[in-house]
């Protein structure tokens, strides 16, 4: 006989809250990380997940510069040994890390982000991962507004071409969450769940798991 539904016990639900930038690498590879834990928790728990910005470097330029030469005056010497341990850290979850390109600030990027949250929430964790991709993947300049308003159009979130192409939209609103979720941490990714328990760095999918059973208890 079947389960009558009073008797199936209600998945609890697990809030994620991710402070990341779109060009932190360690941001990416903790999204991927954290998706595998959600595809393994999915029978015991329903899962929200909210984006929040968060800047490694606010003063970047927001025409694009090439991505290598931009490194390397960062880093010096230590930029190659860098891009190595990226592309082994990409392979090993099944993807090439690309250092062509161009690379800038990511505020829009940020703003679109913030939009897709409040219009269309249900796409906002699959945009991240789309202009992830693309820039980390695939050469795509994350400044490039043509790059965005193509990836939210290819997510069917409407009115993001509109809203990016003001640049005063969101600004404000990025400017407050960064304020409410990203004060008071030094490095991302990071996350809060259930708004009790706190991880920093790209975890492997084990630690988001057993987060996920301590947020829940």
């Amino acid at each position: 006989m079947a389960e009558s539904a009073s008797n199936i016990p209600s998945k609890k639900l697990i809030q994620i809250d991710v402070s990341s930038d779109t060009v932190c690498p360690w941001c990416f590879v903790g999204k991927k990380n954290l998706d595998k834990a959600i595809d393994a928790s999915k029978d015991q728990y329903n899962f929200e997940i909210r984006w929040h910005p968060f800047f490694l470097d606010a003063s970047a330029p927001k025409e694009g510069v090439n991505k290598k030469e931009f490194y390397q005056l960062k880093f010096g010497s230590r930029v190659e040994g860098m891009f190595t341990r990226m592309s082994e850290i990409f392979g090993s979850i099944g993807l090439d890390y690309d250092t062509s390109g161009l690379t800038g600030n990511t505020l829009d990027s940020h703003r679109l982000i913030h939009y897709a949250g409040k219009h269309a929430p249900d796409k906002q964790h699959s945009l991240v991962e789309e202009l992830c991709l693309g820039y980390f993947t695939q050469g795509k300049y994350i400044g490039d507004r043509e790059f965005l308003v193509e990836t939210a159009r290819n997510l069917g979130i409407e009115g993001a071409e509109e809203f990016i192409s003001e640049p005063n939209n969101g600004v404000t609103e990025v400017e407050e969450e960064m304020k409410k979720y990203s004060r008071n941490i030094t490095g991302v990714p990071h996350y809060i769940i259930n708004g009790k328990v706190k991880l920093s760095g790209a975890q492997p999918p084990e630690t988001f798991q057993s987060a996920f059973e301590t947020a829940s208890a």
